[in-house]
Parts: C-alpha cells; sequence; structure tokens
C-alpha cells in the first residue's frame, strides 16, 4: 500500500474508509464515518478539529490502540489492524501527557525503552546518551523526572518516541500546557524531524502550530473529513485577500468609493463615520500598492493601510459549520 507522491515523497500512513462505532447499553454512537487521510514522508500532516470531532480516535487508531469497526489502516505499507505488532514497531507515539517514569533519570527512561524495542545494552546506552543530547537534556540525564519542568518532560517523552528510530511519529496536541517557549522547542524539533525524513501525523488545537509546522491539512468535524488540502490551498479558498484602508481625512470616503470602482477595485466594506473601507486584493500587497497609488494620484490622503489575508481560524470556523450560509464550501474543493 505504500505509493508514491509528487515531489518523490513516500505514503507513511494510508487510512481508507475508516469507521470506529462506540455501542452502548441504549444506542451506538458513530465516532468516525469514512475517513480518509494519508501521511507522507518527510512531511507533517495535521488533523484539526473541535473537540469531539474524531481527531485523537483516529491517531489512536493508527497507533493500533484501538481497532477499527471497519475500514483499512497502512503504516509503511503494513495492515495495521491485521499485523499490529508490527506496525508498533514502526511508529512513535507521544500524547497530551508525557508518559516517563518520574521515578527514574531521563537517561535511565530512555535506556530502558531502548531494551524494551530489543536494543543491545550497549546500543541502548548509546542511544539515550544521544536522545539527551539531542533534545538539550543532556545536563538533566541524571536528575530524576520528578524534578523536571513540563516542557522537559514532553521533550523526554518524544526523545522516547524516537529510540527506534520509526519512520512514522504520531503526536497527539504535543504543546498542550506548554508556555511559548517551550512550544517554540517543540516546534523545532518536529521541523528537524521532518528535514531527517521522518512522517509527523499532528493533532493540535493551536492552529498557528498547524499553519507553522503542516505541510497537509485534514480537518474532522462529526467524524468525517470536511477539508483537506495544503494551509495555503485552503485559506484561498475562504476569500480573497483584501486592503483595509482609513482615510487621513473621513469626507474623502464618498470620492473613494467612486473611483476605485472605476479603477476594478470592488468596495465592499465602508465606515463614513471612521473613514476607512475595504477593497479585494487578490494579489495581496501588489493590490495595496496600487490602490494607495491610485488614492494618491486623486489627491486622497490614506492614514493607515493594512493587507488582511484568510488564516486558519477562517478556515477552521468555515469548514467546521461556522461561517454564513452563503460562504462557499471548502469541502467541495478537497482534493
Amino acid at each position: 500500500m505504500t505509493a508514491g507522491l509528487s515531489g518523490g515523497a513516500t505514503l507513511a500512513v494510508d487510512v481508507r474508509s475508516l469507521v470506529k462505532d462506540y455501542t452502548g447499553r441504549r444506542n451506538t454512537h458513530r465516532a468516525l464515518d469514512g475517513v480518509d487521510l494519508t501521511a507522507a514522508a518527510g512531511q507533517v500532516t495535521a488533523v484539526l478539529g473541535p473537540n469531539g470531532a474524531g481527531k485523537t480516535t483516529t491517531v489512536r487508531i493508527v497507533a493500533t490502540l484501538i481497532r477499527p469497526t471497519s475500514g483499512s489502516v497502512h503504516v509503511a505499507g503494513v495492515d495495521a489492524v491485521k499485523d499490529p505488532r508490527t506496525v508498533r514497531g514502526l511508529i512513535g507515539l507521544s500524547g497530551q501527557y508525557a508518559a516517563v517514569d518520574g521515578r527514574l533519570t531521563g537517561y535511565e527512561n530512555l535506556r530502558m525503552l531502548g531494551r524494551l524495542y530489543g536494543l543491545s545494552s550497549r546500543d541502548a546506552r548509546a542511544r539515550a546518551r544521544e536522545l539527551l543530547t539531542r533534545f538539550r537534556l543532556d545536563d538533566t540525564g541524571t536528575r530524576s523526572v520528578s524534578t523536571f519542568s513540563g516542557g522537559m518532560r514532553r521533550r523526554l517523552d518524544l526523545a522516547g518516541a524516537l529510540v527506534a528510530r520509526p519512520p512514522l511519529i504520531v503526536l497527539d496536541e504535543p504543546t498542550t500546557g506548554l508556555d511559548p517557549r517551550s512550544r517554540n522547542d517543540m516546534w523545532d524539533i518536529v521541523t528537524d524531524l521532518k528535514a531527517d525524513g521522518t512522517a509527523v501525523l499532528l493533532t493540535t488545537q493551536y492552529l498557528e502550530e498547524a499553519d507553522r509546522l503542516a505541510d497537509a491539512i485534514v480537518v474532522v468535524d462529526g467524524g468525517v473529513v470536511v477539508a483537506r488540502g495544503t494551509p495555503s490551498d485552503l485559506k484561498s479558498r475562504v476569500r480573497p485577500p483584501s486592503v483595509e484602508v482609513r482615510l487621513a481625512d473621513p469626507r474623502d470616503l464618498r470620492l473613494a468609493a467612486d473611483l476605485l470602482p472605476r479603477m476594478n477595485f470592488r468596495v465592499h466594506r465602508a465606515s463614513a463615520s471612521a473613514g476607512w473601507f475595504t477593497v479585494d486584493a487578490p494579489w495581496g500587497s501588489e493590490s495595496m500598492v496600487d490602490v494607495l497609488s491610485r488614492l494618491h494620484g486623486t489627491g486622497i490622503r490614506v492614514g493607515d493601510a493594512r493587507v488582511n489575508v484568510p488564516d486558519l481560524n477562517d478556515v477552521f470556523f468555515q469548514s467546521t459549520g461556522s461561517a454564513s450560509p452563503a460562504a462557499p464550501s471548502l469541502a467541495t474543493a478537497t482534493a
């Protein structure tokens, strides 16, 4: 099931028609309803969605922690449903809470994991020292993990996920609760993993995190995929960039609103009292320069101006049903 992708990338995860039902005494809850998802080597694939959308259920199935009701899951070409033992050797998992033993030192945690993964005693010791250095924990290797900060514990947990050099790392909200500095440290580590050719499957509630790290995004809501694509593609489907302009003299707004449509700029929002207006700007900053130069040529003075581009917040709210009914559907344009 491993398949080639554009640019020479290779599929590390291939999920097709994934369904997961939870059956209670009175009814059955369908957590996933036909999810398709892929993750490529050397790329970060982010799974976004509101609470209860099915993000964690999806990654837990990929990580063989729970079994799907139906559908197929392949990791590096291995069937995760039929051969979960092999797949577990191909995955490193770091969850929302650091799964490390506070009674051991950082070095002892990593050495123990190395032995559990089948490394020789010598190789486990070497790998533990290597990872402590890579994650900037080498000066804490003899300290009990119970003395670590939250960020240090999270780095150690991720280091443990890399002990066996797996082709796939699954990160389930890895920066939840971290301070900005620790979060940036984790972002740097994920970027390094991608550069090493590792596939990263990431769930996160931080849209800035997904925008910075992800090569591909899958938005899940109600157990189904409602949008997918690159961050730039998804943002471009929401709306075009716009230029917001505040005139130095609000009395000039009427003149600007009359002149700009003749110059092929559509004014779609305006405030007469504040003297500002918004026009579509399909070329971003180039459009802003054009608008400002045309206004200047007519003698209209500008007090302030900025380019307003859509972000992943816009993508999230629109694709999960929070946008106006008139907004175009992202699902109709999914790749």
